[in-house]
């Protein structure tokens, strides 16, 4: 029988619209900074809603040789450039932007140096609700006006939600399983837990994680615009329409990015004295089994996913001080999930704090839970508590959420420290992930909070 290892996390990364790198992001959502913004550019002109989160700033041929930055898609362009900044937060050598002299015809993402592990035991996660869908909707354009012989052979090696995994891991030569993970909204979170997994039951050394998403185009715009999923009538002021637990919410802004963390073994990372950022505890994950769009009214899915969280990671409710909602702010879900609070914490549930960062960043689909956890981490690193933005007049009386402001805790000896946090990632189809996130045990003389 395989023993069970703890799991702690030594490296993230982050391309967003708060930000392109970790500190960045973390910087933005705790001053209270919306990367909400009109959608300036042609293509969104006829849309019914032209507001989102973009990337800003980011040059891929900074990243990659110029041929390959010019045939993957941006969103696998984020995946890489976080995945370089979690492995080199956590001390893993990664590849040059340019191809080494005398490479071979695989050279087109490098190999890597020595690794601390053995290569065949580092595995790759891509969470994804859709993948590199603007290759496909390109694709699809070509095939429509050049004909056949116009679609790009590239489709049937970059164009699927998984490619990233064979990217990343040539890239790094990991040569553990790589694979994807798509269950919408909620792929990011269940990525980190299948990564857990992997390594608490002995199946795996390291696990990267990656959670990407780029459905900031006019097809799924239009669709989910379509569904009255967006919060709609915002373009005279973008920063203004998330709107979590707010009576006057109307759905969730759609945003674009990417978002790495490296997991591995607590052992593994004592025995080469690498920065523990946090330890991911607990992992549930569950199916409303109800509507395709449309979360359990009572939250039946999430508040099964939150208990199986807990009990996998040895806690009770009372153990949990700090909440980092899905809270997309759509009328239904975020009844649904408060519902699902309820439901899995009882009565201490009302007493928790929650924090809603989409009001920040807008909702990254696939890969808002890597995103979340990471904000999760930095607010155990500085005992802060993020605000949730646009919340004047809660629909929710008698829960404790966090509005305004950030909330400093436990400064000078006062209040409780926080040392347990809960992460929700919900979506269509009723897809449900908690993570339950914890400082560094003191098992562990090598750790320290980032």
């Amino acid at each position: 029988m395989r023993e069970e290892r703890r799991v702690v996390i030594t490296g993230m990364g982050a391309i967003t619209p708060s930000g392109n790198d970790v500190d960045s992001l973390w910087d933005s959502v705790v001053a209270g900074r919306s990367a909400i913004g009109r959608l300036e550019d042609e293509q969104f002109a006829d849309l019914a809603v032209r507001i989102g989160g973009q990337v800003t700033d980011f040059d891929a041929e900074a990243l990659l040789p110029r041929a390959l930055a010019r045939r993957l898609s941006p969103v696998q362009h984020w995946a890489i450039s976080a995945a370089e900044q979690a492995l080199a937060q956590a001390g893993i050598p990664t590849p040059t932007a340019e191809p080494k002299a005398g490479a071979g015809a695989n050279s087109d993402v490098g190999g890597s140096e020595d690794l601390p592990w053995d290569r065949s035991r580092v595995a790759v996660i891509a969470a994804t609700g859709s993948g590199p869908v603007d290759a496909m909707q390109a694709a699809t354009r070509s095939l429509l006006e050049g004909g056949p012989r116009s679609v790009p052979l590239g489709l049937a090696i970059h164009g699927a939600p998984d490619s990233a995994a064979a990217l990343l891991s040539q890239r790094f030569d990991f040569r553990g399983p790589g694979q994807g993970v798509s269950a919408t909204c909620a792929s990011g979170a269940i990525g980190l837990g299948e990564g857990m997994r992997r390594i608490r039951h002995g199946y795996a050394d390291a696990v990267l994680v990656v959670g990407m998403e780029d459905c900031l185009n006019p097809v799924n715009l239009a669709s989910n615009a379509n569904m009255r999923a967006l919060a709609a009538g915002y373009e005279d002021d973008p920063t203004s329409a998330s709107r979590p637990f707010d009576r006057s919410r109307s759905g969730f802004v759609m945003s674009q990015g990417a978002a790495a963390i490296l997991l591995e073994s607590e052992a593994g990372a004592a025995a080469r004295s690498a920065t523990v950022c946090a330890e991911l505890a607990g992992f549930g994950a569950a199916s409303d089994a109800h509507h395709p769009t449309n979360p359990h009214p009572e939250g039946r899915g999430a508040a099964s996913a939150v208990s199986e969280a807990l009990a996998d990671a040895g806690l009770v409710p009372g153990d949990i001080d700090h909440i980092n909602a899905h809270a997309t702010g759509t009328p239904a879900g975020d009844a649904a999930e408060l519902a699902a609070f309820d439901a899995s914490l009882g009565s201490v549930a009302h007493k928790i704090p929650i924090s809603a960062t989409k009001s920040s960043t807008g909702h990254l689909l696939g890969a808002s839970g890597v995103v979340e956890a990471i904000l999760t981490i930095r607010t155990l690193a500085h005992q802060t508590l993020p605000p949730t933005l646009n919340l004047g007049n809660s629909e929710f009386d008698g829960w404790d959420i966090v509005t305004g402001q950030a909330r400093a805790v436990a400064r000078e000896g006062v209040g409780r420290p926080l040392d347990t946090v809960l992460s929700t990632s919900f979506g269509f189809g009723g897809h449900n992930g908690a993570i339950v996130l914890r400082r560094p045990r003191a098992l562990n003389p090598a750790s320290k909070e980032t």
